[in-house]
């Protein structure tokens, strides 16, 4: 008779504590990752980011997209593909203006030079005048609609949303006052938009950042073939983001947004304003090579958004393969210029380079 068979409760004995220290030895924090114990499919979730964002960032968008219609769907594993292929490409959106502040348009590649951390690129890809799509996130400061002048604003930027959507563009409106909501969903869809910007409510709190932020973020989720643009329209008195500034410029960068911002002064001497708002909104629209405007008046709001629009139409596109590449998930600066006649030249400073 075998000793097992003679001692049943020694074996299980035996047994068990063998268990024991394999499990032991597995959960033992010396030991090499590939010989720790696997951790379970719960806590792997749970270590995932919850929906909310951490202390100091906002949450999300109030009102989350609505599902996209058939036509305008983004279909995850071909966005994927694309960005596989592409992944070395750095494309570079320039509005280049005359004397008089105006687009200049039909320059030829051989008038622009660009570099990558001072070191001159070849130009891979040149249009003079960008067939890219737009993704447009209007984006309007809620405290606004206590000024008197609110309508001038709405019809001003109701027109432009007319005025601005090409086949192919899609544009969406959000609010933002102490939240960031979404009022009408990225859609060509002119009349819906236009009511979503003349019924925007009433908000206590300005968050400038919040705005920024989750604003690059929404349009991020869009095709990577895409010209994302936000138009901001705010009095610049930043009060009651829970993001900062370098989160808000970081987040514009990352997603190769153009930011345009129209800073609406109720009041016009620097006593009476958010100055520091406004040279916050100045750093960071100028690093994503959009424009600032200040109107005089809510009436000049409307050739303001002709001057966007104008822009937008003259823009062009360069592209280039980085060599050397630089360093994996680093910032790397980009200067663009026109080597023929005075011209004043804007385009994003810097980009954030991919994996390896």
């Amino acid at each position: 008779m075998t000793p097992f068979r003679a001692h049943p409760a020694l074996f299980l004995a035996v047994c068990t504590l063998l268990f024991a220290g394999i499990a032991f030895a597995q959960d033992n924090p010396d030991r090499p990752p590939w010989a720790q114990k696997p951790k379970s499919t719960s806590a792997s979730a749970s270590s995932k980011a919850p929906a909310s964002s951490p202390t100091g960032e906002p949450g999300k968008i109030v009102q989350p997209t609505p599902p996209a219609s058939t036509t305008d769907s983004q279909d995850p594993a071909a966005q994927r593909g694309r960005i596989r292929v592409n992944v070395n490409l750095v494309n570079v959106l320039v509005s280049v203006l005359d004397d008089h502040n105006r687009p200049a348009p039909d320059l030829p590649r051989e008038a622009f030079q660009l570099f990558e951390e001072g070191v001159r690129q070849k130009l891979d890809v040149f249009e003079s005048e960008t067939s890219q799509p737009l993704d447009l996130a209007l984006m309007i400061d809620s405290s606004l609609s206590a000024h008197k002048e609110i309508t001038f604003e709405q019809e001003a930027a109701a027109h432009f949303i007319r005025q601005v959507l090409r086949t192919g563009d899609r544009l969406a409106v959000f609010s933002f006052d102490e939240n960031v909501t979404q009022v009408a969903a990225f859609s060509d869809n002119v009349p819906a938009l236009q009511t979503a910007v003349r019924r925007i409510p009433p908000g206590a709190g300005t968050s400038i950042y919040d705005a920024v932020l989750l604003g690059s973020r929404a349009l991020q989720t869009r095709g990577d073939d895409r010209r994302r643009v936000i138009i901001l329209v705010t009095d610049a008195g930043e009060t009651t983001s829970r993001a900062d500034f370098d989160a808000a410029r970081k987040e514009a960068v990352r997603s190769n947004s153009l930011l345009y911002t129209i800073v609406v002064r109720p009041v016009k001497n620097e006593s009476g304003r958010n100055t520091a708002g406004e040279h916050a909104l100045e750093t960071m629209t100028d690093t994503t090579g959009g424009a600032m405007f200040y109107p005089d008046s809510p009436q000049d709001l409307g050739v303001i958004f002709d001057r966007i629009d104008r822009e937008l139409r003259t823009q062009y596109r360069l592209g280039y393969y980085p060599n050397p590449r630089g360093p994996a998930n680093s910032y790397r600066s980009i200067e663009v210029k026109v080597i023929a006649g005075d011209y004043k030249v804007r385009h994003r400073r810097s980009y954030l380079t991919g994996p390896q």
